[in-house]
């Protein structure tokens, strides 16, 4: 399934895309009296008893379709994930795109975090703050914990997942590179958009999807996820280890090679008001923000 955060007269809805088209689920569930989670996070967290509420709105959904549909054009989105306990990130999680970067390549995963101001969704503005200049892109596949997680094995860890979506973490690299720490170029407000849809772990293989970003229309990152040094399976079971991963907590997963901080300094013309990102995983869809 795919299922998103659809704004419709300013008004947040669970909805359904499908390949007849996006459909307004909580409208569906209003209309025929029955008890639905508002949100994915509330879905994700309310388990086995969620999944049994959605299937039967999703079954009541069959009868009327039309009168629920939703054109995409004229609503807005949410991020798929409101409300997590945690967002964490993996740093230089492809060969190219460390070596772009002139860092060592690393032996364990390197982590570190955003927070929940930096969530923004599928077609939403991300303001640029006068704090900073030079803004980049990086494309990434994004997790989303499905059920707790502590000690898992790599065998086992993908099983702990509710679904995917594509990301974009949208980087500060003057502030990320002013201290040892990376947190402040990483959680400006907005630089954590997630959408347009969050497709269940059941349809999807996250070990070979093609990854892109486009700036304005020019492919700046072409890869795949193969290439990831840290699979989805690895991060989640090392991350465990150290934390309780929580049902609707969600991990980047890291960027290929393309960003402008791999770029010869001559060559590095940093992102600015007006630019167009989109990022585009295969099987999952395309995400659109402009900065402003």
């Amino acid at each position: 399934m795919k299922l998103g955060h659809v704004i419709k007269n300013n008004k947040r809805v669970l909805s359904l895309k499908t390949e007849e088209g996006l459909f307004n689920l909580s409208g569906a569930a209003m209309l025929n009296s029955l008890p639905l989670p508002q949100t994915i996070d509330e879905l994700i967290r309310s388990g086995k008893e969620g999944e049994k509420q959605l299937a039967r709105v999703i079954a009541a959904l069959e009868t009327s379709k039309q009168s629920f549909f939703l054109h995409e054009e004229d609503v807005s989105f949410d991020s798929v994930v409101l409300n997590p306990e945690k967002i964490l990130c993996v740093g230089l999680n492809y060969i190219s795109h460390a070596e772009e970067a002139d860092m060592a390549i690393p032996e364990s995963p390197v982590l570190f975090s955003k927070f929940n101001n930096a969530l923004t969704g599928h077609k939403q503005t991300i303001p640029l703050p006068k704090s900073a200049e030079k803004y980049d892109y990086e494309a990434e596949l994004v997790i989303v914990i499905g059920k707790e997680a502590r000690n898992v094995t790599e065998a086992e860890a993908l099983s702990y997942v509710y679904g995917y979506s594509v990301g974009n973490d949208v980087s500060a690299r003057d502030l990320q590179m002013k201290t040892g720490q990376w947190m402040l170029g990483k959680t400006l407000d907005g630089f954590a958009p997630i959408g347009p849809y969050l497709v269940t772990s059941d349809a999807l293989d996250p070990t070979k999807l093609n990854i892109e970003c486009k700036i304005n229309g020019e492919v700046r990152q072409s890869s795949n996820t193969e290439q990831m040094i840290f699979n989805c399976a690895t991060l989640i079971s090392y991350i465990s280890r150290y934390m309780t991963l929580k049902p609707g907590d969600v991990i980047f997963s890291g960027t290929p090679e393309g960003v402008i901080l791999g770029y010869a300094p001559e060559n590095q013309t940093w992102l600015q008001a007006g630019d167009e990102m989109e990022v585009t995983i295969e099987n999952i869809g395309r995400l659109t923000n402009k900065l402003v």
